[in-house]
């Protein structure tokens, strides 16, 4: 909770013109782009592309992280292949341009925090969660250093998981899903009848 309190006091303490989103209104951007793991595609995500869509006029760029960006993830282990995680954005995304026809996404993989987002000059605003505001202030300061306009830093908050509270994320289905897999070995282990050798 401190870090989400620290890193809201260092964008309101920002240079950058109005860092903190709260427009609320919908087609406010021509151009708006965020990234993540997107493994087990879940609502939390859903939301999150749902309001960026919302907020788009005309494109979203979705970063989808790959390669080392996974290595220091919760049981990176089980994270969902790269192809896998990239065609469930891109189904959800498809279903987004049916509600918003003329809305361009593009899905491409990320190996580092920033991918497309200090590059593109065509960007108006980067959409982040409480937990990753200090990402959005990053890609700021790069972008500053570039020479490219300032991103409107818009939070969408994470929904709470059904089960407990606690914050929906991947991390946590792959908790979940570990868990199951070792219920089921400790079950496999108790009806395997042990065999121990016997002389003839």
């Amino acid at each position: 909770m401190s870090g989400d309190v620290s890193a809201l006091a260092a964008l309101e303490k920002s240079p950058f013109p109005n860092p903190v989103g709260t427009t609320g209104a919908s087609d406010c951007y021509s151009a708006v782009v965020l990234g993540g793991t997107f493994d087990r595609l879940h609502d939390g995500h859903r939301h999150l592309l749902k309001a960026s869509a919302d907020l788009a006029r005309e494109r979203i760029v979705v970063g989808v992280c790959a390669g080392a960006m996974l290595a220091k993830k919760e049981l990176s282990d089980m994270i969902e292949p790269i192809e896998v995680r990239m065609k469930a954005v891109e189904d959800i995304s498809s279903s987004l341009q049916s509600i918003k026809p003329g809305l361009t996404v593009q899905v491409e993989p990320i190996i580092d925090p920033y991918g497309p987002s200090i590059v593109d000059d065509k960007l108006d605003a980067i959409i982040v969660s409480k937990e990753t505001l200090t990402g959005g202030l990053s890609v700021n300061k790069r972008r500053s250093e570039k020479g490219l306009q300032q991103l409107q830093v818009e939070v969408v908050d994470l929904l709470p998981s059904e089960l407990n509270g606690e914050k929906l994320s991947s991390s946590m289905l792959r908790r979940l899903a570990a868990e199951k897999i070792k219920r089921e070995q400790a079950g496999c282990e108790k009806t395997i009848p042990s065999q121990t050798s016997k002389d003839p």
